[in-house]
């Protein structure tokens, strides 16, 4: 393929798209079921199905710990394993600036293969356009995924009960924090602080294989656990409480926060689920977790009450109480 930065040309639907996707895409995605047709035509295990699709806008395009690509893959591999479903197949669709850099481009896909084949799920089709100059900033991607909803398994935010753990994968806010930084907007240096972003597909057929005692399965991206917790508490129509001393936070984390007057509970999350099961399965849930890639640092932060419905209290680390207060206005934007 001539040139190095993509063209309008490369998304005409001519010569030039068809060299783009041989030496970009077809590279990185080529497997079976990868089509070249209008659509791939799937076989499908017995059973019911989850269905889900994001998309990302992530700035900048490359952050400590992944990029645009790898989250693409993370994000909606997450959102079927929030649902207690093994990932099996995703499309993806580009919308990529004119003037994006080819080679920017092939990392992008290079980690999109990379991440698949961690979450064992497979790339079966995709569309390209190309946006003229300032119409898109750099590379947009929409990936849609269906995966295969393991048996016995009922998870749902309208299910969490009193007497619930609620449990947090890891340490929080990593990923919401590591884009404030790489955005160069302040003169702050953490350089050991990367994203969590990370496939959990494998994490949370762990715990269903453990126990399928699992009310509740969430991914805390956009706003963080707190407006996972909140969510939850209005749609189980319950009260959370927190023990603060509990929540995992990184100590770079809790370093920005404290500059910047942020609350790591509503800084983004791309590698941390928020699971909400019967306290007496937390110890073989986090038995579990704890041996996991992507969960070593998994804790009990919580539980669900039946009062306070709707609200989550936090039990401080100086022995008050006090009400977490909802999300609200603009967060981070472009995050993922």
């Amino acid at each position: 393929m001539n040139g190095d930065v993509v063209t309008l040309a490369m998304g005409g639907g001519g010569k030039e798209t068809n060299e783009l996707i041989e030496t970009i895409f077809k590279k990185h995605f080529e497997n079976p079921d990868l089509t070249a047709d209008d659509a791939a035509v799937l076989d499908f295990p017995p059973g019911k199905l989850a269905f889900t699709t994001d998309g990302f806008i992530v700035s900048p395009v490359d952050f400590p710990g992944g990029n645009i690509g790898k989250i693409s893959v993370c994000g909606t591999v997450n959102d079927l394993a929030c649902m207690g479903a093994v990932p099996l197949y995703l499309s993806c669709a580009f919308v990529i600036e004119e003037g994006f850099p080819v080679a920017k481009l092939d990392e992008i896909a290079s980690a999109m293969e990379k991440t698949a084949a961690e979450a064992g799920v497979r790339i079966v089709a995709g569309d390209t356009k190309v946006a003229g100059k300032g119409q898109v900033d750099g590379v947009f991607i929409t990936t849609t995924g269906i995966g295969r909803v393991m048996d016995g398994v009922h998870t749902a935010g309208s299910s969490a009960e009193p007497g619930d753990a609620v449990i947090v994968t890891g340490d929080i806010g990593r990923h919401g924090c590591a884009i404030l930084l790489a955005r160069n907007n302040f003169d702050i240096t953490a350089e050991r602080l990367t994203s969590d972003c990370a496939p959990l597909a494998h994490t949370v057929q762990d715990v269903l294989a453990a126990t399928k005692n699992v009310h509740v399965i969430r991914d805390a991206t956009r706003g963080g656990v707190g407006t996972v917790l909140y969510e939850i508490a209005h749609q189980s129509n319950v009260g959370i409480v927190l023990e603060q001393k509990n929540i995992p936070v990184n100590g770079e984390v809790k370093g920005v926060c404290g500059m910047l007057g942020l609350e790591p509970l509503y800084l983004a999350c791309e590698g941390r689920m928020v699971i909400f099961a019967p306290e007496p399965e937390a110890p073989a849930i986090l038995e579990v977790l704890r041996r996991g890639k992507y969960s070593e640092k998994a804790a009990v932060i919580g539980k669900v009450i039946s009062d306070y419905a709707g609200r989550v209290i936090v039990n401080t680390e100086i022995g008050s109480q006090t009400m977490l207060p909802q999300p609200g206005g603009e967060l981070l934007p472009r995050i993922c």
